[in-house]
């Protein structure tokens, strides 16, 4: 293949070379991507259960909750949400924003 002066083409003509050069690339990737699918099936280290099933979870019930927006609640897991933020920069402390729980009724054995 010779040398191609990309000075002297014009943005259009720079533009159709770009796409043929990703329109190449992409079917090289597929085809070689192929290739070491089919090796990895043949030497057996590919795993038949790709789209597992989620793990089930326990519910979590919230623990805080919004005194301005009763929608907006927190379990207590992962990161802070705004209005918490704000209310604890304000001075609050977080056992304010507590949910009462209902007393547990436990069973007899």
């Amino acid at each position: 293949m010779g040398k191609i002066d990309l000075e002297s083409m014009s943005a259009d003509q720079l533009w159709s070379l770009h796409e043929q050069v990703a329109s190449v690339l992409a079917e090289r990737i597929t085809a070689e991507k192929a290739k070491l699918e089919d090796r990895l099936r043949k030497i057996g280290a590919v795993t038949t259960s790709v789209d597992r099933e989620r793990r089930w979870y326990p519910e979590v019930l919230p623990k805080y909750q919004n005194p301005n927006n009763g929608r907006e609640t927190w379990a207590g897991r992962g990161k802070q949400p705004r209005w918490l933020v704000a209310q604890l920069r304000a001075g609050k402390r977080l056992e304010d924003f507590r949910i009462e729980q209902a007393p547990s009724t436990k069973r007899r054995a």
